[in-house]
């Protein structure tokens, strides 16, 4: 997997093992620029990559003879049509296989393996996560995918989850979180923690604002350094979104951020501080170039390409 030749998405080469230099690489995956490769799998017969696509993982299957390139999915159980999951190669350490395990989750369905046979194209779940208590059920909680114009005119993705007898008007509380750095994406994925509170009414909604690769690396690009700030006007741009199209009001939303979405909260509190009725700050790493500054601190000097 490489980004030579400015693929910033990256594509997938191959060469012989007698003839390793650059210029025997030959493309597998060309470079795309609306699809980022995540990972790779190769097994015998196949070979599996993670994309992902208007912000959604897709898991593609090829057969190394060239008879079948598909996408996991179509005939899942899981709803790999929503908008809100999060699909990615699971531990496959057989090589010599037909047998190819995956992980899902949604904001509503929770943590699941699954082993996925290409022969037969039958899948089965290995293993999902426990929600205690035994009242769970899915069918309880809906979830979207919300697109706010930002500053600059770009579109915000929004995900967002509630139970579904909580009605969306001024009086909606929405807890909007963020993370935004180092391209860490914060996909959509289920929380057991999160149901009391989906439970009592409130709304959750992840902002996937630039900073992350939700997107794509450009989506990353454009929210570090000097484009820091379009992290912060981007989930000032959400929070104005949800507000006037009457999904909460200023009087019922609250933000949260950790560590470098401490940041970004420390950045909102800042420019916008009317918008919110309540900030979680935690851990925040809002003393950027006090800490840049002292390269004894631990993985200071590996942050400097990021602030």
């Amino acid at each position: 997997i490489t980004n030579k030749d400015g693929a910033i998405n990256f594509k997938l080469q191959k060469t012989s093992e007698q003839n390793t230099q650059k210029e025997n690489w030959k493309d597998v995956l060309p470079y795309r620029k609306d699809v980022l490769l995540e990972d790779i799998e190769i097994f015998v017969n196949y070979l599996v990559i993670n994309e992902r696509e208007n912000g959604l993982n897709k898991i593609r299957i090829m057969s190394w003879n060239g008879d079948e390139d598909y996408y996991l999915g179509l005939e899942s159980e899981f709803d790999f049509e929503n908008e809100t999951y999060d699909a990615s190669i699971g531990s496959n350490p057989e090589y010599d296989t037909d047998v190819i395990r995956y992980n899902y989750t949604s904001l509503t369905t929770p943590y699941s393996v699954i082993d996925y046979n290409v022969v037969t194209q039958k899948e089965e779940i290995k293993k999902q996560q426990e929600v205690l208590g035994g009242v769970f059920d899915s069918k309880n909680y809906t979830s979207e995918r919300l697109f706010a114009p930002g500053h600059d005119g770009v579109k915000i993705p929004i995900s967002l989850v509630r139970h579904i007898d909580t009605e969306l008007n001024k009086n909606t509380p929405i807890l909007q979180y963020a993370y935004g750095s180092y391209g860490s994406t914060i996909d959509p994925s289920f929380s057991s923690v999160r149901l009391s509170l989906l439970d009592r009414g409130f709304v959750f909604a992840i902002a996937h604002v630039r900073g992350s690769q939700y997107l794509g690396r450009s989506w990353y690009e454009d929210g570090r350094m000097l484009y820091k700030k379009n992290t912060f006007k981007d989930f000032v741009s959400c929070s104005k979104f949800l507000i006037e199209n009457n999904y909460t009001s200023k009087d019922h939303l609250y933000a949260e951020g950790g560590s470098a979405g401490g940041l970004l909260m420390g950045a909102i509190i800042n420019l916008e501080p009317h918008l919110y009725k309540g900030i979680l700050s935690g851990v925040p790493f809002v003393d950027v170039l006090t800490t840049m500054s002292d390269p004894s601190i631990p993985l200071t000097t590996f942050e400097y390409d990021e602030w």
